[in-house]
C-alpha cells in the first residue's frame, strides 16, 4: 500500500507544472502584391492609372448616347469590380448629376455603420470631387464621384462579388480603396 501511495504521489508531483493557456486566436493573413499601376488609354473622354491586379481588358459600355460611358475594372483575384460612369456636363445638368452623386451614397446609411467624406481638390488638372468610405456591411465600401465642373462628370463605386460581411472584405476593401484613390488623382480630361 505504501509502494503504491509512493507512486501515486511521485505521479502526481511529475504531472504537476505550468497552468494551461489557452491559444490565442488564430486571424486570416491576406496580402496582396505591392500595386503598380499603368495607364489606361482609350477612346473615352479621361485617361487615368489602374493597378496591374485588376484585367488587362476593361469593358467600355456606351450608355444612351456617346456622352455617357460605364467601364468595368475588375479584380477576379479580389473578387471585385469598380464601376465607373462618365457622362457629359452642359449648362443644366451638373447640379443633378452631383445631387444623384451624393443620393447614391446616402442609400447605404441603412446598412453602414459610417460614411467618411473627404474632399479631393487638384486645379492644375481641374480634377474637384468627393471620396466616400463607407463602413459596415453596405453593398458599396468605397464611392467617389470627380469633374471639371464644365465638361465632364464621372462617379465609380467598388462592389464584391459576395454577401456584404464588413469583417471579411475588409482587406480588400482596404486595398482597392487606396486603387480608387490612386484613379481619382490621375483623371485627366482630354
Amino acid at each position: 500500500m505504501q509502494r503504491l501511495l509512493l507512486v501515486l504521489l511521485s505521479f502526481i508531483i511529475v504531472s504537476c507544472g505550468d497552468d494551461p493557456l489557452p491559444k490565442p486566436k488564430a486571424y486570416l493573413r491576406l496580402e496582396y502584391p505591392e500595386a503598380k499601376y499603368t495607364r489606361v488609354e482609350s477612346d473615352l473622354p479621361f485617361t487615368f492609372d489602374k493597378n496591374f491586379l485588376a484585367n488587362d481588358k476593361l469593358t467600355i459600355k456606351k450608355t444612351g448616347s456617346n456622352e455617357s460611358y460605364g467601364l468595368d475594372i475588375e479584380y477576379p483575384r479580389l473578387k471585385g469590380t469598380i464601376y465607373l460612369t462618365y457622362k457629359k456636363v452642359d449648362k443644366d445638368n451638373l447640379t443633378t448629376y452631383l445631387r444623384d452623386a451624393q443620393n447614391f451614397t446616402q442609400k447605404h446609411t441603412q446598412k453602414a455603420d459610417e460614411i467618411v467624406e473627404q474632399v479631393y481638390e487638384n486645379a492644375e488638372r481641374k480634377v474637384y470631387g468627393m471620396f466616400y468610405e463607407v463602413g459596415g456591411n453596405a453593398a458599396s465600401q468605397s464611392q467617389f464621384y470627380v469633374t471639371d465642373s464644365v465638361n465632364h462628370f464621372l462617379t465609380g463605386s467598388l462592389y464584391f462579388y459576395a454577401k456584404p460581411n464588413y469583417d471579411s472584405i475588409l482587406p480588400a476593401a482596404d486595398y482597392l480603396k487606396k486603387d480608387i484613390q490612386h484613379i481619382m488623382e490621375t483623371v485627366e480630361w482630354k
